[in-house]
């Protein structure tokens, strides 16, 4: 019986090269990610502004409010009003304060040509912010 020696190869030899895919990979998502936040960065203008005594810039504007009751009557912060005095009233608020806001509130049983007159009044008049107020309905138990 013969022993013989089982084949053996020479071992591999160390790899000795660097496999750069990986690294480019990487190097390529951080690029994109900083040309992405770059320009966020940039835009943030560091600033001194000077104090001034007046309103805060989120203060709320000024509103009035609009009643039309089931009548079709005119009542203008509570009060009645004639649509001549209203016209004249609301163009005296929209001088004093473009952002004025006029909350506009309306019987269910007024004629939608009576509201869309309000509206009209109050366009004519320089004021371009109305808000119309509804009543939520109540949840009651039976």
């Amino acid at each position: 019986m013969a022993f013989g020696r089982l084949e053996s190869r020479k071992p591999d030899a160390p790899m000795s090269e660097i496999n750069v895919t990986p690294m480019v990979d990487v190097m390529l998502v951080l690029l994109v990610i900083f040309i992405l936040t770059a320009p966020l960065m940039t835009s943030a203008i560091r600033l001194d502004l000077p104090q001034s005594e007046g309103t805060e810039a989120g203060a709320a504007p000024q509103a009035v409010s609009l009643v039309v009751d089931a009548q079709g009557a005119l009542f203008l912060n509570d009060k009645p009003i004639s649509p001549e005095a209203l016209r004249q009233r609301l163009s005296e608020a929209a001088k004093r304060n473009p952002q004025t806001e006029l909350e506009l509130r309306a019987d269910q049983s007024v004629p939608y040509g009576r509201v869309v007159e309000a509206m009209g009044l109050a366009q004519k008049a320089g004021l371009t912010r109305i808000g119309f107020v509804a009543q939520t309905p109540s949840t009651t138990k039976r």
